[in-house]
């Protein structure tokens, strides 16, 4: 991979969009930066992880949804779709009938001022935290002038802004976005290519220059790493990414995100097979075994996401 000289940040030229569509808004949040913060999911992700904790974010559109658990075959779905988790040809108002709640839409259209007065009902808590709002996924970069308007704004309102990216987008959207960031979060996740296209469903190519590109302007990068055995977690990739780091000239600091199976009643959820089905999570000393390694190389590495 060739890596070019980035000048530093033009101002955004980004315009404010009429909306955009998300899927949470999660309050309290304690590991996605520093303090008390809400994190804004987005919709929509280039990738495809298989260990992925929030497939239903993954389409860039409303998703129906059936919990099989609630669901009393009371008729109002078509027989041929009753044996599926899955929901095709419905609307908000089939999500409104349903009796028990069997049937839900994953995805909210909103504006981006609507976005932002809710996320500033927990100012109070920010303030008194150091905390402040995290934009997340799916991949909020899918969604990028919507995105960066959305932190633009929550800049100018004195709040503390974080973008959690996978960094698979076109430079200038990072580049437009991350201005308005106090911290961007940025994952790594293999760096073979190869492995993680097989992993992802893209090459690692465009995340690893856009990460460079970013480091050599902007203030407070943090990696995440998730780690899952027998997908990453292996001596090679760690070494292999602390040496990537190590080429960019700045002491990062690494937060290992330990793999969770939590997520496989979701992708049945959606109708996917999850490919990662008995992978269990890291233990203990694999985790400080990896944290070792990082030392090796100068890199200060934690277990689990930001926090104050």
């Amino acid at each position: 991979m060739s890596a070019a000289v980035v000048d530093a940040p033009v101002c955004s030229t980004a315009t404010a969009v009429p909306s955009g569509l998300i899927f949470n808004v999660q309050r309290f949040s304690v590991h996605d930066g520093p303090g008390v913060r809400t994190t804004i999911f987005m919709k929509g992700c280039p990738l495809a992880c298989s260990w992925c904790h929030n497939p239903e974010s993954q389409e860039l559109a409303p998703t129906f949804v059936r919990l099989q658990h609630r669901c009393m075959r009371c008729g109002r779905c078509s027989d041929d779709e009753l044996a599926l988790p899955t929901v095709v040809n419905k609307t908000e108002c089939d999500v409104d009938l349903c009796p028990t709640g069997a049937l839900q839409l994953v995805g909210e259209r909103i504006d981006a001022a609507r976005l932002v007065e809710r996320a500033l009902r927990d100012r109070t808590f920010f303030d008194e935290s150091g905390g402040g709002v995290t934009i997340s996924g799916g991949e909020p970069l899918v969604q990028a002038p919507f995105v960066t308007d959305v932190l633009r704004r929550l800049r100018g309102a004195g709040i503390h802004t974080a973008l959690d990216t996978c960094g698979f987008a076109p430079w200038e959207n990072l580049r437009d976005a991350a201005a308005v960031a106090d911290l961007v979060l940025y994952d790594l996740k293999l760096m073979d290519p190869v492995r993680h296209e097989a992993a992802t469903g893209a090459s690692n190519e465009r995340i690893l220059f856009n990460l460079t590109a970013l480091c050599a302007w902007h203030a407070n990068v943090h990696i995440r790493v998730p780690v899952i055995p027998g997908v990453n977690a292996d001596d090679a990739n760690i070494d292999a990414t602390a040496r990537f780091l190590r080429s960019l000239n700045r002491a990062l600091p690494v937060n290992l995100l330990p793999y969770h199976p939590s997520a496989e009643p979701k992708f049945a959820r959606l109708g996917k097979h999850y490919t990662l089905h008995g992978t269990v999570s890291p233990s203990t000393a694999q985790l400080e075994a990896i944290v070792a390694r990082f030392a090796a190389h100068d890199l200060v590495a934690t277990i689990g996401g930001l926090s104050s």
